[in-house]
């Protein structure tokens, strides 16, 4: 069970302070780069994510994107600390609650590292498909949970 929370003064160090585990570092930037682009770029939204006792265990990031409407994750990241027990499922299925809820949302998309396979198993596990879309070097995959999602003959 995890909890996301908008990074605010009181949790920026605490996300500032997270680190992934040795390898990882090729797959994902730091969190100070993602929180600084979240303050910067006028698009992403961070979010921490909390373990049950409340911990800042990870991160992710959410933005629109203009062009169609799709609601992006990025900077998805476990503390090395926390990973291996389901914190980084349990933060985008919340993620997803979340935007869906309370954004709307139902047309998601996200990229990673065509070399990440455990990025890509996970993401595809949660239904995101690979689109044959390429953004900035990544694999873009998406999800539609909308009323016709799954239907035949859908998108």
């Amino acid at each position: 069970m995890v909890t996301l929370r908008p990074v605010d003064a009181g949790s920026w160090r605490d996300v500032a302070r997270l680190t992934v585990a040795a390898g990882q570092e090729r797959f994902v930037a730091a969190p100070t780069y993602y929180l600084t682009m979240c303050a910067y770029d006028d698009v992403w939204h961070p979010m921490s994510v909390h373990d049950a006792d409340g911990s800042v265990v990870g991160f992710l990031m959410w933005g629109i994107d203009e062009a169609d409407g799709s609601c992006w994750l990025g900077g998805v990241l476990v503390d090395a600390r926390h990973q291996g027990r389901g914190v980084g499922r349990a933060a985008v299925l919340e993620a997803l609650r979340m935007l869906r809820e309370h954004r709307g949302a139902s047309e998601f998309a996200l990229s990673y590292d065509p070399d990440n396979s455990v990025a890509k198993g996970l993401y595809a596990s949660l239904g995101f498909a690979e689109t044959g879309e390429v953004d900035e070097g990544e694999v873009v995959a998406r999800l539609s949970t909308g009323p016709d999602a799954g239907r035949p003959g859908t998108a």
